[in-house]
């Protein structure tokens, strides 16, 4: 077993050296996400950080910027259970979301203390709860599923109705409904690539109506074939466009 930890007094950073240093090695510039390679710059921006700030010391970073940088540097490294001491501490609504996203997408197992309630609610799958005098239990979804089961005409039923009314799926797909940080990105990237596509496709229709145009067979096929291909990316782009506008923020 393999296990990161998320230490909220961030004693693992060395505030002499940069964001960069304390995320890949020390004269590296690749970090290795999942055993695929990439630039470290390009994985911190990921997490909120500019080129420049990526080089500043750890010693100049806010409290908000620390805790992105504990997280960014968490991912890197390989485990299969994370265990995190109250994450959301000092984190902005931008890099809370983006820890949420990939918390929910994690393949390994996640055991967090937090006082956050919604936080609760859109990540874990179960809750274990402290009931006094040596006794804890543990119940399916997050906190509000808690507050549901944990009422006395439900105590006595609570192992059996929680795990048939409440799987872990529909607390999945509660999660779903919301417009996730890549998600917000990607609704933001949607319309200057549709107008990309579309200039495209206006200059390639630019070139197919030039006579001199049809006298190269091989290019004529080749500008139909990528006509084609852009008009299905397109109908794609507007249609997930509406799928994501259609959802709450």
């Amino acid at each position: 077993m393999e296990i990161g930890y998320f230490d909220q007094l961030r004693e693992k950073l060395d505030p002499e050296l940069s964001v960069w240093e304390n995320v890949a090695s020390i004269g590296s510039d690749t970090v290795y996400i999942n055993g695929r390679p990439k630039h470290v710059i390009s994985y911190l921006r990921d997490f909120l950080f500019t080129s420049e700030r990526a080089k500043s010391p750890v010693k100049q970073l806010s409290g908000g910027e620390r805790n992105r940088l504990m997280l960014a540097r968490l991912f890197t490294q390989p485990a299969n259970l994370l265990v995190f001491d109250e994450p959301t501490n000092d984190l902005d609504t931008e890099t809370l979301e983006l820890l949420e996203e990939i918390l929910i997408d994690y393949n390994g197992t996640v055991l967090i203390v937090s006082h956050d309630r919604e936080f609760l609610n859109n990540v874990v799958t179960g809750i274990f709860v402290f009931e006094g005098s040596g006794i804890i239990k543990e119940y399916i979804g997050g906190y509000d599923d808690w507050e549901k089961q944990k009422k006395p005409t439900e105590k006595s039923t609570v192992r059996t109705t929680a795990k048939k009314s409440r799987p872990v799926e529909v607390t999945k797909e509660k999660r779903e409904k919301k417009l996730s940080y890549n998600e917000k990105r990607e609704l933001e990237s949607l319309p200057g690539q549709i107008e990309k596509w579309e200039s495209e496709i206006e200059q390639l229709h630019l070139q197919m109506s030039d006579p001199a145009f049809f006298q190269k067979p091989g290019f004529v096929t080749d500008t139909k074939e990528r006509v084609a291909r852009i008009e299905m990316n397109l109908s794609a782009a507007y249609q997930r466009w509406e799928e994501l506008e259609g959802r709450p923020a």
